[in-house]
């Protein structure tokens, strides 16, 4: 018997083994993990398939060293869906078994569930305490009282991150004054506060919820297009409780951590049994338990970012993708995949529906709605008494600006605290300006390793290229000249910021991006003070933009709309014309009417018209009709070989030698290229790209089998690295 193990490296194949010594053959199972030599190294690899005969002389292969687990750790269903994965993305398929499981087990852990986390409980003192109306002068503590007398079972430290800030400071102090205590976690059990009634749905939430459930068991793509604010959650979750009654399990997957902890709270109220969560922001001890969970069917409800479209199901029953446009889903490094694309073929495999909600889909999206491949889902009215909110274009030229602010964008902010109202600020740029120029000479902070400017953080008085990480501390003087003079150049969120404190110092205020939410438990902190009302004025990039509720927000400012309305990919526009109408979509949400100022220099810019007088429907048939016109995606399918090197010749010399061995395949193709990357130089090495496009995806991927066997066979020049990406989403 052989062995067929997928070993996590960049080879593009798999590998023979023997199985170990004094194993019993009957055991082995394809989906278990198997510790194998591999060069001088000892690995982790993943059984694949068991074959009766080997290209190589048996006499040369080597034994496995272990058997991991067992029993399969992977479920037939997600081996299904890793090797139908490996297969479409051309990519090699120990690094694609490695991307779906935690990192513990691919590092030889054992498949249980770690140490159970100890849980937070009130006391009967911390309830005498809570009914006591004197500690409603000290909120923070009474709302984490208010909270844990709502988990009697107790509750996870975890769990009580959003609650308040500090919380961990918090919870020594109830526990000195013996009003919280910790108590041993119980197997299994996660404490969900006192579940409310569903509110009652509108005529279009009832009609895709009912026709969502009535496809419980067999598999139809459904379209959820709903304008911001317009329930789509609701729907979700009356959904996800039809699969519960019927005994299944629901994923649920969302672009960005910064979207989840609103999302969580909304499930735990409503949701019966433990949810398991996936993400990055998490410890890979709380991955590990998530995952098992999950596959042991204890979380009935699976809650995570891209990654967790290989989550292990014991009863599937529906695949939800929230903000489904969002590139966040595609992942763009390593193995490249997109878990949208991802999670509809799973759903396929396994029988199922897969939901796709947006209030602005994808073009492919709404291309396979048009062609009938999925089926459309409207709710085309904000729930809650909520209306859209008017979008005003401001046109900012021959205008005096203070720091990127205009002076009637300053008095309608200034108008809308008045009335203790919040105000909603959206830049989609981090750190204080992106340049530090030098007033004399004209110099600036270039990267070191990079064609890109570093950003100035004036806070932690650092320069940072936001492209490769490199990091420096600020210049004092100019490096060419010696002049002090040293201006940062522009705006960011930061300076943006710093000029919002002083026109409004006792207005509380708020940054949400990158740097402000890097510290775990900062991002749900942020948004407890929001919606407790501590914060009026928030400032932030497109992590406060999207999926958030804040009924309080009457006023929306984008701040500078100009960066990405001429961009050099053709999806520019498309990913634009979405953030636009996504943090629009977070003023008037509620009882308030609300207000969006948009400040450019190009008023008359089409997608800024079109958005405005006639909605994103109106500039995605426009935006699909230019397509179809040039040739591109949905019209057409491409895949992009990346080469880079640290000199430039010899990334292009790669992708000709490429392009030489593409061209006699390469029938109903056209092949563009090679040229540099639009960012030649990025992390000291040079970047070029080779594209490949066709106008049937059969032809592309027959193309790509012959071709990428070429290149893995051809003796390569070990100074270049290189990838295949299909479907690119982004072409720098």
């Amino acid at each position: 018997m052989i062995l067929r193990i997928a070993v996590p490296s960049r080879l593009y194949q798999t590998f023979d083994y023997l199985p170990p010594l004094n194993c019993d053959p009957a055991i082995l199972q394809p989906g278990m993990r198997v510790q194998v030599p591999f060069g001088r190294q000892q690995m982790v690899g993943f059984l694949v398939e068991l074959a009766a005969d080997t290209a190589i002389d048996p006499a040369n292969l080597r034994p496995a060293l272990a058997i991991l687990d067992a029993e399969a750790l992977l479920p037939p269903d997600v081996l299904a869906l890793i090797q139908w994965a490996q297969r479409y993305y051309h990519h090699p398929p120990g690094e694609v078994f490695t991307t779906a499981l935690p990192v513990l087990l691919r590092q030889g852990e054992p498949a249980t569930v770690p140490t159970p986390t100890p849980l937070w409980r009130i006391t009967a003192a911390g309830l005498v305490a809570l009914a006591d109306d004197s500690l409603r002068r000290a909120p923070v503590q009474w709302r984490m009282l208010d909270y844990l007398a709502r988990c009697p079972e107790g509750a996870e430290a975890e769990t009580l991150r959003p609650v308040v800030s500090h919380s961990a400071a918090t919870l020594r102090t109830l526990r000195d004054k013996g009003w919280a205590e910790q108590i041993a976690a119980l197997e299994g059990a996660t404490p969900v506060p006192t579940s409310h009634s569903p509110p009652v749905l509108n005529v279009a939430q009832a009609e895709a919820v009912a026709t969502i459930s009535a496809a419980l068991g067999r598999f139809q793509v459904f379209l959820l297009e709903g304008v911001t604010g317009s329930g789509k959650t609701e729907v979700y979750l009356q959904v996800i409780e039809a699969a519960l009654a019927q005994g299944r399990q629901a994923l649920v997957l969302t672009p960005e951590i910064g979207l989840t902890p609103q999302l969580l709270a909304r499930f735990r109220e409503r949701l019966p049994g433990p949810l398991a969560v996936s993400h990055s922001g998490l410890s890979d001890e709380e991955r590990l338990k998530a995952w098992l969970m999950a596959r042991e069917g204890r979380a009935r409800v699976v809650v995570g970012t891209r990654s967790a479209v290989f989550a292990p199901l014991q009863a599937p029953g529906v695949l939800i993708i929230d903000e489904e446009h969002d590139p966040s889903f595609k992942q763009q490094e390593g193995f490249r995949y997109h878990a949208r694309d991802l999670a509809i073929v799973r759903g396929r495999q396994l029988g199922i529906p897969v939901v796709l909600g947006s209030a602005t889909p994808a073009l492919e999206s709404c291309y396979n709605a048009q062609r009938e491949r999925y089926q459309l889902l409207s709710l085309p009215d904000r729930v809650g008494g909520g209306t859209e909110s008017p979008i005003h274009i401001l046109d900012v030229r021959r205008q005096p600006m203070r720091e990127g602010l205009s002076q009637p964008l300053l008095e309608r902010i200034r108008a809308h605290l008045d009335r203790d109202e919040q105000v909603l600020l959206f830049l989609n740029r981090r750190g204080f300006s992106p340049v530090l120029l030098c007033h004399e000479c004209g110099w600036l902070s270039l990267c070191r390793h990079c064609d890109a400017r570093m950003t100035l953080h004036l806070r932690r008085q650092r320069l940072i290229c936001h492209h490769c990480g490199d990091h420096r501390s600020v210049d004092t003087a100019c490096p060419q000249c010696g002049c002090v003079d040293l201006r940062g150049f522009g705006q960011g969120t930061e300076r943006l910021e710093t000029a919002l404190r002083q026109e409004f110092p006792e207005v509380g205020l708020t940054r949400m991006d990158r740097d402000s939410t890097r510290r775990r438990g900062s991002l749900e902190a942020l948004l407890a003070d929001i919606h407790a009302g501590g914060r009026r004025l928030l400032v932030g990039t497109q992590m406060l933009a999207k999926g958030h509720h804040f009924p309080d927000v009457t006023l929306v400012g984008i701040v500078d709309a100009d960066q990405g309305l001429y961009g050099i990919d053709f999806r520019s526009s498309e990913r634009m014309a979405q953030l636009i109408l996504q943090v629009a979509g977070r003023a008037g949400r509620a009882e308030k009417p609300g207000t969006v100022i948009i400040q450019t220099h190009h008023p008359d810019h089409p997608l800024l018209r079109t958005l405005v007088s006639r909605g994103y429907p109106a500039f995605a048939e426009e935006a699909l009709a230019e397509r179809q016109a040039a040739l591109l995606p949905p019209f057409a399918h491409q895949a992009l070989l990346r080469a880079d090197a640290v000199d430039a010749e010899r990334a292009t010399a790669f992708l000709l030698k490429a392009r030489a061995l593409a061209e006699p395949l390469a029938d109903g193709l056209e092949l563009l290229g090679p040229a540099p990357a639009p960012m030649e130089r990025r992390a000291g090495r040079y970047r070029a790209h080779l594209l490949m496009q066709a106008a049937q995806r059969q032809d592309l991927h027959r193309f790509l089998q012959r071709w990428t066997a070429l290149l893995w066979a051809e003796r390569q020049d070990r100074q270049v690295r290189w990838s295949l990406d299909v479907d690119p989403l982004e072409l720098y």
